[in-house]
């Protein structure tokens, strides 16, 4: 039986996969890129009815085209987000194989390249690029046990209020996704508690300009200047009803119960962490550093951006946050769902490859492993705080095809 060959094999054919295809393309790289679903398929099922896209559309996009039917400064909603990455795989004619999956890839022994197995065959190519993304696997604490007889479920699962049972909730975790469930949730009349733990929270726009538009001003999305940061920590910055800047203080006094982070589970009490107001507090510094970085930059360039008084004034504390709940018996306070809106993690089995240092992380420098031939892109942090948005992907694709070709230069090279 016959091996199918090509030079580069893409397994993922979401935005990351999307952007090294064409890439590659341009550099006549021959490639092939495996989805197991369908073109950026997370967008559609793993993604509440709701959600938006973080950044407006005038940016969050590829070079090659612009999106239509919408306005520049809209934030797309997530059909409409799928939709566009479908639509520029046919522009680009990406060769792009649906509902084949990539299911293990090791080493030749003997000759360049790797055998990839798949749903479908076995496949042989002198590269692999992994361009799955930095949402994989949903990952949440082992906190609370399936005996406390509560709805549990993970951001990733949650579509819209429907489907929660009748009673409270308590959302775990206050980034984009958590902020904005327990907003949604709030609305429908539910009574919300809200764990908030570290978090990094800029505001939504500024002076007349979005977030996006200051993250490249100010060089933050390259991070020059480099400061010292933690890592792990929530970024709270939502596109949610048009955008706006994610307030804890306003979602306090919207009625949402603000607790601290989530700590540990006995006997249907759930125990949080001291240190609530701390967390709102640091987020507090980290955006007004925005305003004070954005006014110095207005001021050092003359620009005639309108003031913002009211962006630098903050709501009073509500009573959560000056007197914070520490201890809550699920059952007394009606809870009878938990939503875990705590992230993702990867999930690199089908890799059989030297690619990994001993965590089991990408070992890699700007996406270039530790084992020669096999490729990262998407992931948070792979060249800069771009790298896993739409912006830095499609830039961080074109370095790594660069390089592709280089290694092809390498290999086929034949002294005269």
């Amino acid at each position: 039986m016959s091996v199918e060959k090509i030079n580069t094999l893409v397994v993922g054919g979401g935005q990351a996969g999307i952007a090294m295809s064409e890439h590659l393309a341009l550099m006549g790289v021959p490639h092939i890129v495996l989805e197991r679903h369908r073109i950026a398929q997370r967008w559609r099922s793993e993604r509440w009815d709701s959600l938006v896209a973080n950044g407006p559309a005038w940016h969050d996009r590829f070079p090659g085209l612009k999106f239509s039917g919408i306005s520049p400064e809209a934030f797309p909603p997530k059909e409409r987000m799928a939709d566009y990455f479908e639509e520029y795989a046919r522009m680009i004619k990406a060769p792009v194989r649906c509902g084949v999956e990539v299911q293990q890839v090791e080493r030749l022994v003997g000759r360049p390249g790797f055998k990839v197995t798949t749903s479908e065959g076995v496949i042989e190519a002198v590269n692999v690029v992994a361009a799955t993304g930095p949402f994989q696997v949903p990952v949440y604490p082992n906190i609370v046990p399936e005996s406390a007889q509560v709805q549990q479920l993970h951001s990733s699962l949650y579509k819209n209020p429907a489907q929660l049972r009748e009673g409270a909730v308590l959302v775990v975790g206050a980034g984009a996704s958590g902020s904005q469930i327990a907003e949604e949730l709030r609305k429908t009349g539910k009574t919300v508690y809200l764990s908030v733990g570290e978090h990094y929270r800029p505001p939504r726009s500024y002076r007349g300009r979005d977030y996006c538009w200051w993250l490249g001003a100010l060089g933050l999305w390259d991070e020059v200047a480099i400061k010292p940061k933690k890592q792990h920590v929530a970024f709270a910055v939502s596109g949610y009803e048009g955008g706006k800047t994610v307030d804890f203080r306003r979602l306090a006094h919207m009625g949402i119960q603000l607790v601290g982070l989530t700590r540990s589970y006995q006997d249907g009490v759930i125990q949080f962490e001291e240190g609530l107001a701390k967390n709102v507090g640091d987020g507090d510094q980290a955006y007004f550093d925005v305003l004070r970085e954005a006014d110095a930059y207005i001021e050092k360039n003359g620009l005639p951006f309108p003031p913002e008084p009211e962006a630098w004034k903050l709501l009073p504390d509500p009573g959560c946050l000056t007197h914070p709940i520490l201890r809550l018996d699920l059952a007394q306070a009606d809870i009878t769902t938990i939503v875990w809106a705590t992230g993702f993690t990867f999930d690199y089995r089908w890799l059989k490859v030297g690619a990994f240092d001993e965590k089991g992380l990408p070992l890699h420098k700007r996406g270039i492993s530790a084992e020669s031939g096999i490729y990262f892109l998407g992931l948070p942090n792979l060249v800069n705080r771009a790298s896993s948005f739409i912006y830095g992907v499609w830039h961080d694709a074109k370095y790594i095809a660069d390089h592709i070709v280089t290694q092809e230069g390498y290999r086929t090279y034949e002294k005269a």
